[in-house]
């Protein structure tokens, strides 16, 4: 039944003293399919996801192609439509859903863990996600969907400089692409498209199934093989290619009325898994990513009153995530608004943080990240995670303990190394007249 076993414990300790253990088992079914389990008892529920390396990066030319078949992908089998599928669920209470992002397209089920209720839904999650067969109206309707958010996404200056920032910061690399796609990809997008993508991409070979629950290990394994069986082997596609560094600053002007202006400025950061992760994180949450307690809320709100809401954040991927700060001020405080954020970000690097402030940021991670885990649903994006990403299986108390054990000097050598504020790019949503105005 297993060709290899992995077996990891993480603790993480919360606030009021107290352990909770996640013993993470790995296996792989035979034809393939990567398996995490964690076994948790507290409640008579399994939470399952499973994760194919199948996100908007495998788009190729057709951007929005792996979102369309995500959304279509629960609508109908050869033998049962979409309200077919949906009441056999709702016959054993269960929740399932479908979604996709850059890196990949999961989907989730959440059902009670009597057999008499698990088994059915599992029979029919495997048929569902193996014999999709992207129906014609479905897909006209999804299709019709789609085009209509990227509309609606003309007036949203949010968006419009999502888009911008995401396209400038990763060049040609798939990363630009929008996972919604564009007004001209998404009509071109056919039936015979969506088929090739799914026969191509989920299969067993690229597929992490994740399980947290009220299950034993026999149980588990006895429901992934359920689950895989049906999907051919197939294989994982090559890796994506690395991620580049912009080669200079840039200044990407998007002109949009509005008595505001949209400000993103930032770059690609670390890949998943990148042992400079932690420093970073650290120093982002210093920087603007500590809510009202970081350096940027207190310069652009508290002193400046420039903006009730300005953030930095930090984030990664199969490749280089993203380094980002970001914030909307009144257009007639754009020049002063992007000196503060530039200059907060410069000071960091080059005099890093004050003990005290350090010790502050400390604390409010450590004391908050348990509380990311606080139930079964939330520890299983962490597994997801740790089994597509191949993390280490101790990964959550690592991280505990390496944001414990870092001092002001690694995180200032962090942000030295990898955070490039002379190279980094700015995009600006706004009236024409003000951010013509802005210098490159």
């Amino acid at each position: 039944m297993k060709r290899w076993l992995l077996g990891g414990l993480m603790t993480v300790i919360t606030g009021t003293g107290g352990a909770m253990e996640a013993d993470i088992q790995q296996w792989t079914t035979d034809n393939g399919a990567k398996v995490l389990f964690v076994e948790r008892n507290e409640l008579p529920i399994v939470d399952l996801r499973i994760a194919f390396d199948a996100g908007s990066a495998r788009d190729g030319h057709q951007p929005g192609l792996a979102r369309m078949v995500s959304n279509v992908l629960l609508d109908g089998t050869a033998e049962r439509n979409a309200g077919d599928i949906a009441r056999r669920f709702e016959r054993y209470g269960a929740r399932v859903s479908a979604g996709s992002s850059r890196d990949m397209a999961e989907v989730s089920l959440r059902s009670l863990s009597d057999p008499d209720n698990l088994k059915p839904v599992i029979n029919e999650l495997a048929a569902v996600i193996a014999g999709a067969n992207f129906p014609d109206d479905a897909v006209a309707r999804v299709r019709q969907q789609m085009m209509l958010g990227l509309q609606q996404e003309q007036s949203s200056a949010s968006s419009l400089a999502e888009k911008a920032f995401a396209a400038a910061i990763y060049g040609d690399h798939p990363y630009a692409k929008p996972p919604q796609g564009t007004l001209e990809s998404v009509p071109e997008i056919t039936r015979e498209d969506l088929q090739a993508f799914h026969a191509k991409h989920y299969v067993a070979q690229n597929a992490t199934v994740a399980i947290v629950g009220n299950l034993t290990r026999a149980d588990a394994e006895t429901m992934a093989n359920q689950l895989t069986s049906g999907l051919p082997t197939g294989q994982a596609p090559e890796p994506l290619p690395v991620v580049q560094l912009p080669a200079a600053a840039e200044v990407v002007r998007v002109p949009f009325e509005a008595g505001q202006t949209h400000v993103l400025i930032g770059q690609p950061s670390v890949a998943r898994g990148d042992e400079a992760y932690y420093p970073l994180y650290f120093g982002n949450h210093l920087l603007g990513g500590g809510g009202l307690t970081s350096l940027l809320a207190e310069r652009m709100r508290e002193e400046r009153g420039l903006s009730y809401s300005s953030y930095s954040q930090l984030s990664t991927g199969a490749q280089r995530g993203r380094f980002e700060m970001g914030t909307q001020v009144r257009n007639e405080a754009l020049e002063e608004a992007l000196e503060v954020l530039r200059g907060t970000l410069v000071e960091l690097i080059e005099q890093g943080p004050s003990a005290e402030r350090l010790e502050d940021s400390r604390r409010n991670i450590t004391g908050s990240f348990p509380l990311q885990l606080d139930s079964n649903r939330s520890l299983l994006g962490y597994v997801v995670s740790i089994g597509f990403h191949d993390l280490p299986h101790d990964y959550l108390t690592q991280f505990v303990e390496k944001i414990e054990n870092l001092d002001a000097d690694a995180v200032q050598g962090a942000m030295r190394e990898h955070l490039h504020p002379q190279r980094m790019i700015t995009v600006l949503v706004g009236p024409a007249e003000v951010i013509e105005a802005v210098a490159d």
